[in-house]
Formats: C-alpha cells, structure tokens, sequence
C-alpha cells in the first residue's frame, strides 16, 4: 500500500478536503466581514456575530463529530475489503443526526436570550444577537446533515465531492450576502444582520440539497432505511458520545475565551472574533492534512498495514507543519489588511493588531494538534481523544485564562492561553501514537 501514502495520493485527499473543511468558517467569516462594514451599527453587530457564531459553532461541532466517526468505520471496512458490510449503516446515522439536532434546537430556542446574557451580550449587542440566531439556528438541522454525507464520501476515500458542494455553498453565500444585507437599489431593500443570517440559512439548504443529490447519483450508497439496526452503530453511539465528551470540553474553551473577551467591551470582543474566525479558517485550512490522516488511517488500521501507518503520520504532519509556518508567516506580513477586511474601525483594528501575532506563531504548534487529532479519529481512538481534550482544557486552558484574568493581560493572556491549550493537546497525540504504534509497525 506504498502508493496510498503517496505525497500524491496524500494531497488528492487533502487538497479538497481543506477547501470542503474551510466551507463553515468561511460562511461565518463572510457574515462578519460584510456586517463589521454595515454603515451604521457595524460595531455592534460585529460583536454580535461573533457571539452568535461562536455559540452555534459550538452545537454544530459538538454534533458534527459524527462525521468523523462513520468516516473511521467506513474507511476501516473498505480497508478489510468488507465495505459491503455497512450498506445498511448510513442512512441509520443521518436519521440519528438529524433527530438529535432537532431536539437540541427545540431545547435551545425558548432561552435565547439567558443565553446570551450568560455571555455577556448586553443592550443592542443583546438585541441583535436575538435576531441574528433567530434565523440562523434553522441551519443547525442541515448542516449536520451536510456533514454526515461529507462523512460518507470520506470513508469511501473521496473529497472530491464535498470540496464542490462546499464551494458551491460559499460562493451562493457570499452573493446573497452582499444582496440580502446591502441590498440593490430598487430591487431588494437592505436587511442589514438578518440579511445576513438569511443568507447563511439559504446557503445551507442548497448544500444540503447538492450533498443529498450527489450522494444518490455518484455512491452506491442507498439512504434507504432498514432495519434491524446495524451491530456498527453501538460502536457508533460510543464513539460519538466520546467526541460529544471531547467537543463539549473543546466549546467550553472557546466559549469562555468568547466571554472573556465580551466582558472586557465592545471592542475587544469584536478584535477577538475576527481573531477567532482567521483562527478556525487557518484551523480548517491545516485540518485538511487531518482529514487525509483520518480517510488514511482508518483504511491502514483496517488493513492491519502499521508500518505504512506510521509512515502516513509522519507525512502528514510536516505537511501540515509546513502549511502552518506559511500561513503564520504570511499573516505577520499584512495584519492590518487582514483586520480590515472585516471592519474599518480604527479603535478595533488597534486591538486586533495588537495581539494578533500570538494567534499565528502558535500555528504549527496548532498543526500537530489538528493533524493528530484526524489521525486518532481514523483509527477509532476517540476515548484516548476525549481525554486528551478534557485534560487540556482543565488543566491547561482555564487555569492559564485565571492567571492571565489576575495579571490583567487583556486578550493577550487569552490567546497565550488558548496556546498553552494547543501545546498539551499536540503533544499527548504525539507521545501516544508513538508508544502504541511504532511497536506495531517494527514488528
């Protein structure tokens, strides 16, 4: 199996998987960008978004780790030559996917606004994230469909397709974005935010529509439901639960970064979420080489091929490496132009620019993380996986945010602490795969 571990092979996958995987922030990147340059109340309703979308990114990645978890089993069976074995299990896993995301949502939706209060969104900030996630929460439901498809095609070693679904959705959301919330003079009236909210909403469903049409015609997947249930889906349920656990305690850290920064005022939450939205598409951007880790190792892992697997992870993480120090050096190089794609502002440019450069020369310690944690989920280690993320955040994370909070290090001591986050996170994979996989691969 030399040549699947190819640098060709490696980028096939990785190269679509990174322009499927930055679909998401980029939709919430364009929200931010075209609302922080609102004439009026831009400000505000930057903050806004940035709240909203830190929240909703929260629950959609919580439940999206499911696509991770059939993609390791699909991958595992194909690399055993037993694919037709789990004909059955798709069409089981999108119905508990979209199940589960409606009853989050109707959990969530009668207590908006305590939630919002709970991170610190007050007066018109309040008002405008109300109205935002108002429209945007409908989302909820198709993305995580859009991501159990994305799944699928994953563990049958192809990225092609989502790449084209996710460009689709950013390209249909960008134009309606510029629409909806400028709008055309005598034709559509400027809805401002919830323009923009309307626009991600659309965006989604015709991603979903393309993910259910392309799955039909270029798979021999059938979305069928038949019963009884697969004997995969309790292995299933426990590894989703493990990456609820582990995706729990990931939020937990963004969230509380999120509040960290709202408390300090108006301006510091709106440098942070231009902060945290280059953050996750830098995020996205590595994790492509994750993706390739995760299609890879689970076909290896299923094929009992560790020599190759333990090849395979060390491709993948200088590539991901590598990607880290050219994005980070790039980003040193212009970051007021990066500050001012998202808002003209010059009190939140001062910020933003101002502490910026920690979010970027973490970026390969970021890389071992991301890459790493693709590959653990390929081989099914989502136990090791939960841990790692519950452990480092707090262990790491919060106490490091305390301190920093006791010093008064403002949004530096945020994101010095989001590092500390990453470090331990990169560095318990690597010790990990090392002790359990180097031996099998030597013998």
């Amino acid at each position: 199996m030399s040549s699947v571990i190819s640098f060709k092979n490696i980028n096939r996958l990785a190269i679509p998987a990174i322009i499927a995987g930055i679909a998401e922030p980029v939709l919430s990147a364009t929200d931010t960008a075209i609302v922080g340059n609102i004439p009026v109340t831009g400000t505000e309703s930057l903050a806004a978004v940035g709240i909203v979308g830190t929240f909703l990114s929260a629950l959609i990645w919580i439940l999206a780790q499911t696509r991770a978890v059939i993609s390791a089993i699909i991958s595992q069976y194909l690399g055993a030559g037993k694919i037709e074995e789990v004909q059955t299990l798709p069409a089981q896993v999108i119905l508990f996917n979209i199940g589960l995301s409606i009853l989050i949502l109707i959990a969530t939706v009668p207590f908006i606004k305590e939630i919002f209060v709970l991170l610190k969104a007050e007066g018109q900030v309040l008002d405008y994230c109300i109205s935002y996630y108002r429209i945007r929460v409908w989302g909820f439901p198709l993305s995580l469909f859009v991501f159990a498809i994305f799944g699928i095609f994953r563990g049958l070693q192809n990225t092609f397709w989502p790449m084209i679904i996710a460009l689709i959705g950013v390209a249909a959301n960008i134009i309606l974005d510029f629409v909806l919330v400028y709008g055309i003079d005598g034709l559509v009236e400027p809805m401002h935010l919830e323009g923009a909210a309307w626009a991600s909403l659309c965006s989604q469903f015709l991603m979903a529509i393309l993910s259910f049409i392309l799955l039909i015609k270029k798979t021999n997947v059938s979305l069928k439901l038949v019963m009884p249930i697969h004997p995969e889906m309790k292995r299933f349920l426990i590894m989703s639960m493990n990456l609820f656990i582990r995706s729990i305690a990931l939020n937990t850290t963004i969230v509380l970064a999120a509040r960290e920064a709202t408390s300090l005022g108006t301006n510091f939450i709106a440098a942070h979420s231009i902060a945290i939205q280059l953050w996750l598409f830098f995020a996205f951007f590595i994790d492509g080489y994750g993706g390739a880790g995760n299609i890879l190792g689970g076909r290896l892992l299923g094929a009992k091929d560790y020599k190759n697997l333990v090849a395979m992870s060390k491709k993948v993480n200088i590539y991901g490496i590598i990607v880290g120090c050219i994005l980070g050096g790039l980003s040193l190089l212009i970051p007021e132009r990066l500050g001012l794609i998202f808002t003209k502002d010059p009190e939140v440019l001062t910020v933003f620019t101002g502490f910026f450069y920690l979010v970027v020369i973490a970026l390969p310690i970021n890389a071992l993380a991301f890459v790493g944690d693709g590959i653990f989920k390929g081989l099914g280690e989502t136990g090791f996986l939960r841990n790692v993320l519950v452990g480092s955040t707090f262990l790491g994370f919060i106490p490091m945010l305390l301190i920093a909070r006791y010093f008064d290090w403002k949004l530096y001591g945020v994101w010095i602490a989001i590092t500390v986050w990453m470090l331990i996170r990169g560095l318990a994979l690597v010790v990990k795969f090392r002790n359990k996989y180097y031996p099998l691969a030597n013998t």
